[in-house]
């Protein structure tokens, strides 16, 4: 498992509302959201890869929680097969339109409140959220 920057007791504060049964997994997918978005951050990390500065390791958990939030909020599990048709139907087989969804770099559907949480701390330099 990669690194995962949040915890459920960080979620419950963050939220307020009670950590979902698979915040664990939850938790993880987010943190390789917010990993794959910042492909170009530069950030001082330790031996594991985690981030050594306290207001990154804020900011990393931040925006982790709003990524869940967000990802519950749209349906989405995690797997981020929620975002990929607008409708579809099985019988007889009919697909619509692929939903366009705002995507960070490396392609992540970011929730907007991670993404600001992630450009506060100067992740996303550039970025606009």
């Amino acid at each position: 498992m990669g690194r995962v920057y949040a915890t459920p007791e960080q979620y419950t504060a963050w939220t307020g509302q009670q950590a979902p049964a698979d915040a664990d997994r939850l938790l993880a997918r987010a943190s390789e959201d917010c990993d794959d978005a910042l492909l170009s951050a530069v950030y001082a990390v330790d031996a594991r890869g985690m981030p050594t500065d306290p207001a990154v390791i804020t900011a990393l958990a931040e925006a982790v929680c709003a990524q869940v939030e967000y990802r519950q909020a749209t349906g989405d599990d995690g797997t981020g097969a929620a975002d990929q048709w607008d409708s579809v139907s099985i019988g007889p087989v009919a697909m619509s339109g692929h939903r366009a969804t705002p995507h960070a770099a490396g392609g992540v559907d970011l929730g907007p409140r991670a993404g600001r949480a992630l450009a506060r701390a100067g992740l996303l330099p550039g970025v606009i959220w």
